[in-house]
């Protein structure tokens, strides 16, 4: 009887405090771009937050007219992610966070978890770079962290007792189980399905375009969320604290016969 008290007063959300934080901080950001700023301060606030492909190319001549340089060469890797198109942007962001970041936050801890964060936002920009070097437009927006969090659930929440194996989930300790190797997650059914879904998805979300200001349009930046993703399921090991699982007979590699 006592063992039903306590899972009734189980918490229908169990928010991480890092995530509330990340959240308000994202809310508030945007919450005074909209109703405390001018439109010329606010379009100084992005183009010195924004990651501007532009920046890196000696070629486009760009010193003096992107404000923050040359030190949003450094910050904008990261601060882009602080921003933004509107509300139903963040919005959209807000829900993927909270699915995604809180789990993850429970299992690294506050500390861990923000440079987690940071390490797949700033790939997501490398990837960007790559892709659209020279570029003039602004990227802006936290999605290649979320995807960051995505490829990281990818190498345990489909682990037996996971967050997404929905037949044996042990809800108290689901974010806490060992983690399989990368080559093993990567034979796993489940993370090659969900893999290749995210992907197609970005793929086919990348054909649209968002709004940065009136009048004004960028295209989905899905190599962004391609970099986050690969660097939230290749560098996961390095930041997780649970000691992974031991390798298998069945993650080793198949034995041929002569």
């Amino acid at each position: 009887m006592d063992q039903r008290l306590d899972q009734r007063r189980e918490p229908a959300l169990n928010v991480p405090p890092v995530v509330v934080m990340l959240l308000a901080v994202l809310a508030f950001i945007h919450a005074v771009r909209v109703w405390l700023l001018s439109d010329d301060m606010d379009r100084v606030l992005v183009w010195s937050l924004a990651f501007v492909p532009a920046r890196y190319d000696a070629s486009a001549l760009t010193d003096g007219i992107l404000p923050g340089s040359p030190g949003a060469e450094i910050w904008s890797f990261f601060t882009y992610a602080l921003l933004h198109a509107d509300w139903m942007h963040f919005g959209f962001n807000a829900i993927w966070l909270l699915a995604f970041a809180s789990p993850l936050a429970r299992r690294f801890r506050a500390a861990r978890f923000l440079l987690f964060v940071a390490a797949t936002v700033a790939a997501g920009a490398l990837a960007y770079l790559v892709v659209h070097a020279g570029a003039l437009a602004p990227m802006i927006g936290a999605s290649a962290g979320i995807s960051g969090m995505m490829g990281a659930m990818a190498r345990f929440a489909f682990e037996p007792g996971g967050s997404l194996d929905l037949w044996r989930r042990d809800r108290e300790h689901a974010d806490h189980i060992p983690a399989a190797p990368l080559f093993a997650a990567l034979r796993n059914p489940r993370v090659i399905t969900f893999v290749g879904v995210w992907f197609g998805l970005n793929l086919l979300f990348g054909l649209g375009s968002v709004s940065i200001f009136v009048g004004e349009h960028q295209s989905v930046a899905w190599e962004a969320h391609a970099g986050g993703f690969l660097a939230g399921l290749l560098l996961f090991s390095l930041f997780d604290p649970v000691p992974p699982r031991p390798p298998s007979v069945d993650d080793g590699p198949s034995i041929r016969r002569g």
